[in-house]
This record gives structure tokens, C-alpha cells and sequence, in this order.
């Protein structure tokens, strides 16, 4: 069969994140989502970045490993840690931990690191990224910070602060190279590790 009449590998995210599948959609193309199994706890001494890299090609490699020997993949992994004074924040599970997680950051900059892996099943070939955000973060006063949780419930992102949404308001400043990376999924670095694997992006050849 000829190279024009190949269809494209499948498209697969390793992701349980209703976010990074809306960030997906946005460039219309076909993909399924599979949820890895894998522990998502830091090692000791682990760098931040080191943490998000490792477990988003962990996410991809787990779901890679399952699939069956034919079947011709890419598979998008991705990880997000924030951190600040060398200490990681992850998601925070409850109110409690989310409140104390906005007052700890409350008046300071937040980096986020938004780790991206693209396997490719047929080699094994894994293309990583890191793309940090810088954010700095508004000095609110308890009773806005309680106001926002209860609205938004932001339990099950990094850092309590879904700027997406209502937690835009809790921010003063965003810097960063992509801004879809805060999100959860960088969808600039991640269009072009698709063009480098030669998935046809736009109907690229």
C-alpha cells in the first residue's frame, strides 16, 4: 500500500482528565482515551519537572504496554505539578487541603510544569516536553478564597486554581510560551511532536 493511502496511527490519551479531552478536541481529530494505572507519587528528591516528565511518559507507556501488538498508536501522556519554594502542590482531594493550598500561595508566583510525552507504539520512540507557566497569584483574603471553593470545587487540579474558569480571578499575572499549558495539556508543543511523528495535523503530508 502506498504511503497516500495509509491511514494515520490512532490517537490515544492516557488521561482520566475531562480537561486535557476538551483541550484535545479543540484540534479535530479523531482519538480515544484510555486511563493508565500507575502510581502518581513523587519520589524522594524528585525535582518537580523530573516528577511531571517521568509520570507523563508513564502514563503513556502504561497504556501503550496494553495494547495489542498490531495496533499502531500515538499515545498522549501528560502530568502537571506546580510548585513553589521547591515544594510541590498536587491536586488537593478536599476543601480543607485546597484552602490551605490557596492560602500558602496566596501573594506569591507558582510555577506550573506541564509535562507532555507522544509515544509512538510502532518504535517506542517517545518525544517529551516541559512547558512552564509562571503565575502569580492574588492576595485574597480568606472569605474570597472560600467563596471561589465552594463555586468552582477545583479538588482534582493542581494547585486548586482552575483558570479556565471562576479561578482566573484568583490570578494576578500568567506568563508562559503556551497558553493552553495551565490547562493541562500544551496543545502547541503537542501539535508539533504530531507533525514530527508524522500524523497528518491539518492534512499534512
Amino acid at each position: 500500500m502506498s504511503d497516500s493511502l495509509k491511514s494515520p496511527p490512532r490517537l490515544i490519551l492516557a488521561s482520566s482528565s475531562p480537561y486535557r479531552r476538551e483541550l484535545l478536541e479543540r484540534l479535530r481529530i479523531p482519538f480515544d482515551v484510555a486511563v493508565p494505572a500507575i502510581d502518581e507519587t513523587p519520589h524522594a528528591g524528585e525535582t518537580p519537572q523530573a516528577t511531571a516528565l517521568r509520570l507523563a511518559e508513564a502514563k503513556a507507556r502504561a497504556v501503550a504496554v496494553a495494547l495489542a501488538a498490531n495496533d499502531a498508536a500515538l499515545v498522549i501522556g501528560s502530568d502537571q505539578v506546580a510548585t513553589y519554594d521547591g515544594l510541590q502542590i498536587g491536586k488537593p482531594g478536599t476543601h480543607d487541603k485546597a484552602l490551605a493550598q490557596l492560602q500558602a500561595m496566596r501573594g506569591r508566583e507558582v510555577l506550573f510544569h506541564s509535562a507532555l510525552c507522544l509515544l509512538d507504539s510502532r518504535s517506542g520512540v517517545a518525544q517529551s516536553a516541559d512547558v512552564i507557566t509562571r503565575v502569580r497569584f492574588r492576595d485574597l483574603p480568606d472569605a474570597m478564597l472560600q467563596a471561589y471553593l465552594l463555586a468552582e470545587t477545583p479538588y482534582d487540579v493542581a494547585g486548586s486554581a482552575k483558570s479556565e474558569g471562576l479561578g482566573i480571578a484568583l490570578l494576578e499575572a500568567i506568563h508562559s510560551d503556551d497558553p493552553t499549558a495551565l490547562v493541562g495539556l500544551p496543545l502547541i508543543a503537542l501539535s508539533g511532536m504530531l507533525l514530527t511523528a508524522g500524523y497528518p495535523l491539518l492534512g499534512a503530508k
